[in-house]
């Protein structure tokens, strides 16, 4: 077999660092390169640049004109697949475009060894049974051999390629629960949140899951799995997808999962993985060979277990002087295997780099960016991302995907159990704090970058990080929302926890627009509940006044009106205490949104236009313009259609305004439903223009919207064949949502439509729905609506029936506008 180029580049720049009789560090400050990219060239990680070829030469006095034939067969390669560790591309925020399938793995090690009978009985379960357990004790390398596996398959398995670690035993968390596990795959998958079940418990979300990945060839790697029960909702049901369960438990209560246990290494694949992951050349001259004994102590104070061989192969590899009988002294005086061989990385890192790392240790367990490490450590960001390639060479930390860090289990005890040794509570403590500091301004930052309501605040809570990431469209924020979801969740959990309350009531405040387009309104109300409590807890009347608002607002988009109104009514004294006209016109203006659905006419109109002019007293246009907009709505619905028509055409003159901020949604749809009968043409494409704009905004909710009104409009127009199939498309989607209340919008339209279409039967069926469904949700105006739909198809077939409904519309409308 021909040698991999990149690997005899590799050989040959170590025979170069081998004649400077210089260590890394040294050798990297001698030739102008970081310490952490030479150790990637020297071990075949990844292939220099030719400049950097030609300054170690330069240093060693030789010719690099010999080398460059192989660097060019390194870099360009011939046609062939090319290795794992090599086909991970960094990954792009997306964008409007379509996205390609998902790809999650973390990197295949290049230095897999061993295990070709576990790794074809893994394979083998996969094509019988499409679902196997690895089994096997702490650092014995279950995830190695699964994440091996799944690059194997995924050629096979093109749809989708997820990985997701459950944290069954993470020190210092908590088992991942199967309700925030299945929200992450399926949201990994870019399911929208509409789509996916808020209420019911576990078995809607695994039953939607089921069904996603019916539909998909995909390979799913469930890591670090505590139980039977913490996976059995995860696993695929119908279709040909596969799943890869690793756990230190042996999951008996998964009988028709076949398993497959690891042991350790053999002492002769022992003896392989440690040669390669120190780089030693093979034959009689490597270190490990002139030194059997020491070579075989080695293996023995490593247990045989792949990630301490790594580990103690990583020193071994970066100390070219050290001989194998002072890697086993190293080693000896440490407690036990693993302790062993992370103390020893650990005392090659500077006195920063060590500190960094004893704090990475109070992180929750999950994967982390390099800006939370700057924070964590208190150092500027460029710091931090130099530490953590440091880290990362010493094999402390893994980088799973481009920018994107972890610590394995027992290494993360390890800097946990460090810390705790030498740092003190308060360091600890500051550092935590620092942690829920960067999480709520980044959240704030990503917030402000997708447009919402009258737009984001900036956050007060503790103290803005020097730097943050940055956001230069809604699709890089929701892409990081998505990304840092479990960490923000957890970052909520230890603000509750440490009683860091400012932070647990602005956090979910800076999620709604991605709880809107992707988590639904269920867990944001449990969120502003105990935001809530912190708020009382922290007694600002300001923030208790923004808890109340919020979970009103939640309440509201989540059915629940009179709860939404209880909330309204708690934050107005406080709200009129505080003094803050900027919280005073979103009070108003979501009191406006609840009055109208509530079946009230002028009330609510009186209500949007105060909001909108205290937004301008408040300097803040985007809340003025969203006032603007619902007013126009509602004159509208009052059938004031030329005042509508202005009012839109203000909302879309605003300069500057992002086309899909739900302002310009609602403007372009009144505007299309007032012109329609005067400019039939220009009243499409108004609302076409805004279902476009819902759908690459990821609203199904607007979506939604926007096709029942262009149904409306169709009908108006007298095209009644393409007003059906946009009120059907409206509810084909409308069939996708766990949220039934929002269906009320929508029946009474599609009944007339149907009526006027020569259908009956489907209109008084629609009208009846609609009038079950109006009292349950408090929508009196809908519930009269649809008494008239009713009366409507009943005039000519049974007119003593269409009068009784009739009175009954009219009764309830003459109560609304009595303020009843």
């Amino acid at each position: 077999m021909k040698a991999d180029p990149q690997d005899e580049l590799a050989a040959r720049l170590r025979l170069i660092q081998e004649l400077s009789g210089l260590g890394v560090r040294a050798l990297a400050r001698d030739t102008g390169l970081s310490s952490s990219s030479l150790s990637r060239y020297l071990s075949g990680q990844s292939v220099p640049p030719w400049s950097a070829v030609v300054e170690l030469c330069r240093l060693v006095k030789r010719d690099p004109r010999q080398l460059r034939p192989l660097w060019d067969r390194a870099t360009n390669p011939l046609p062939a697949p090319p290795k794992a560790s090599r086909q991970v591309q960094p990954p792009s925020p997306p964008t409007g475009a379509p996205r390609q399938p998902r790809n999650d793995l973390p990197r295949d090690v290049p230095d897999f060894t061993g295990r070709e009978d576990q790794l074809a009985a893994v394979l083998a379960a996969v094509g019988s049974n499409r679902i196997v357990a690895v089994d096997g004790m702490a650092g014995v390398g279950k995830t190695c051999l699964a994440v091996h596996a799944a690059h194997r398959l995924t050629a096979d398995y093109p749809d989708a390629q997820l990985y997701l670690d459950l944290h069954g035993f993470t020190d210092g968390r908590e088992p991942l629960d199967p309700d925030p596990a299945l929200r992450s795959l399926l949201a990994a998958l870019d399911v929208p949140s509409e789509k996916i079940p808020q209420e019911g418990g576990i078995e809607p979300l695994a039953a939607c899951w089921r069904s996603e990945l019916a539909a998909r060839r995909a390979v799913v790697v469930l890591d670090n799995v505590a139980s039977a029960e913490q996976v059995r909702p995860l696993l695929p049901g119908a279709g040909d997808s596969v799943a890869l369960i690793t756990s230190r438990n042996r999951l008996l209560g998964l009988e028709e999962v076949p398993p497959v246990s690891l042991a350790v290494l053999t002492p002769q694949e022992s003896a392989e993985l440690l040669a390669r992951a120190s780089g030693d050349p093979s034959g009689p001259d490597g270190r490990l060979a002139r030194d059997p004994e020491s070579a075989a102590e080695v293996l023995r104070l490593c247990g045989h277990l792949p990630l301490a061989l790594r580990l103690a192969g990583a020193r071994l590899r970066h100390r070219p002087g050290w001989t194998v009988g002072i890697l086993v002294e190293r080693m000896a005086e440490g407690a036990n295997e693993f302790d062993t061989a992370f103390a020893m990385s650990v005392k090659q890192l500077d006195r920063a780099e060590r500190r960094m790392f004893r704090l990475l240790g109070l992180l929750s367990g999950g994967s982390f960016d390099e800006y939370v490490a700057a924070a964590l450590a208190d150092v500027p960001l460029r710091r931090a991302q130099a530490m953590l390639e440091d880290l990362l060479d010493a094999h402390l930390v893994q980088q799973p995907s481009a920018g994107r860090y972890t610590l394995h289990d027992l290494v993360h005890q390890h800097a946990r159990r460090a810390s705790a040794e030498e740092d003190s509570q308060a360091e600890r403590d500051q550092a935590l704090g620092r942690v829920l500091d960067y999480y709520v301004h980044a959240a704030a930052a990503a917030d402000a970058a997708m447009p919402y309501e009258s737009g984001s605040r900036a956050a007060s809570a503790g103290q803005p990080p020097a730097e943050l990431p940055r956001f230069p469209s809604k699709h890089a924020a929701l892409y990081w929302f998505v990304t840092e979801y479990t960490n923000l969740m957890g970052a909520f959990e230890v603000a509750v926890a440490t009683g860091a309350d400012a932070h647990a009531c602005e956090l979910p405040r800076f999620m709604r627009a991605f709880f809107a387009r992707r988590c639904g309104t269920t867990h944001l109300n449990m969120l502003f509940e105990r935001s809530l409590a912190a708020a009382q807890r922290l007694g600002d009347p300001w923030q208790l006044a923004e808890a109340h608002s919020d979970l009103g607002f939640a309440r509201y988009n989540a059915g629940r009106m009179a709860e939404a109104g209880a909330a309204y009514e708690a934050a107005a004294p406080l709200v009129s205490q505080v003094g803050d006209t900027r919280s005073a016109a979103d009070l108003i203006l979501r009191k406006g949104y609840l009055r109208w659905d509530e079946g009230y006419i002028e009330e609510p109109l009186d209500l949007f236009r105060q909001a909108g002019k205290l937004y301008e007293d408040a300097g803040c246009p985007m809340g003025a313009a969203h006032a603007t907009a619902d007013e126009a709505w509602a004159m509208l619905q009052l059938g004031h259609r030329e005042e509508a028509a202005g009012l839109a055409r203000q909302v879309l003159a605003i300069e500057g305004a992002e086309p899909g901020w739900p302002a310009v949604i609602t403007a372009r749809i009144t505007l299309g439903m007032a012109i329609v009968d005067e400019q039939a043409d220009e009243a499409a494409e108004q609302l076409r223009q805004a279902l476009e704009l819902a759908r690459e905004d990821g609203h199904k909710h607007n979506e939604a919207w926007g096709l029942n009104c262009l149904g409306v409009a169709l009908r108006q127009m007298g095209r009644y064949e393409e007003a059906l199939e946009s009120h059907r498309q409206a509810f084909t989607l409308l069939d996708e949502l766990f949220e039934e209340h929002w269906k009320i919008h929508f029946l009474n339209g599609y009944g007339e439509t149907c009526r006027l279409a020569g259908l009956p039967d489907e209109a008084l069926r629609l009208h009846r729905q609609a009038l079950e469904l109006a009292p349950k949700v408090g929508f009196r105006q809908k519930e009269a609506q649809a008494h008239e739909g009713i009366a409507a198809v009943l005039d000519e077939t049974d007119p003593a029936a269409a009068a009784e409904h009739r009175a009954a519309g009219q009764a309830i409308l003459e109560e609304l506008k009595a303020g009843v």
